[in-house]
């Protein structure tokens, strides 16, 4: 039996702007900050053996004030390029609104929301879900099964990434999946990694 806690990071500069992200490195605002400590005190009383984040400073920072209680101080922490957010390519540091007007609302959906469609230059969800898979397939599973808890501290789509292939979600499911900032999941699986439980905080 083990728990697997995904965490979205807390709220960042470029969410409060409304503007693509991806993979600009940007601080968390300071309801950001806020949302962190939120997620903290959900997570009180949970165990865990190991810590992961991507190795954007959204998720970094959102992770490391989780971690800043004493009970998970001696927590192992990684920073992984793996679970980085979806890259977002030329879409990247523009605001949404403006570029909807550009494009159209449609196309703008398309881009955020579907499956296998990628924004120009950047990646689909279906391109993120692989090397995000990959990395959990090799690193976190195998902990999982040895009835380890984890937590992961990533982004909108990383985390839809994973949980689409976790829950068995469709292409129509996935797209229709908002996970807000702060938002927490908790799975429980047993040791082939049949979910048990799934609770959201």
């Amino acid at each position: 039996m083990a728990n697997l806690v995904l965490v979205r990071h807390g709220e960042s500069t470029s969410n409060l702007a409304n503007i693509f992200t991806g993979w600009l490195d940007v601080p968390l605002s300071p309801t950001g900050e806020a949302e962190a400590h939120t997620v903290a005190e959900k997570l009180r009383g949970y165990h865990f053996d190991a810590a992961y984040s991507s190795d954007l400073i959204r998720a970094e920072r959102t992770l490391d004030i989780i971690v800043a209680r004493p009970a998970w101080a001696t927590i192992p922490v990684h920073h992984v390029a793996a679970l980085r957010e979806r890259m977002y390519g030329d879409l990247q540091g523009l605001n949404k609104a403006e570029t909807a007007l550009k494009y159209g609302q449609a196309q703008i959906d398309i881009w955020r929301r579907s499956y296998a469609v990628p924004p120009p230059g950047g990646e689909s969800l279906q391109q993120t879900q692989a090397r995000v898979v990959t990395f959990f397939e090799a690193e976190i599973a195998p902990k999982l099964r040895a009835g380890q808890d984890i937590l992961i501290v990533a982004h909108g789509n990383t985390l839809r990434a994973l949980r689409m292939y976790l829950e068995h979600l469709t292409p129509e499911q996935v797209e229709a999946l908002e996970i807000v900032t702060g938002g927490v999941c908790v799975y429980h699986f047993d040791a082939q990694l049949k979910i048990l439980e799934l609770r959201t905080l």
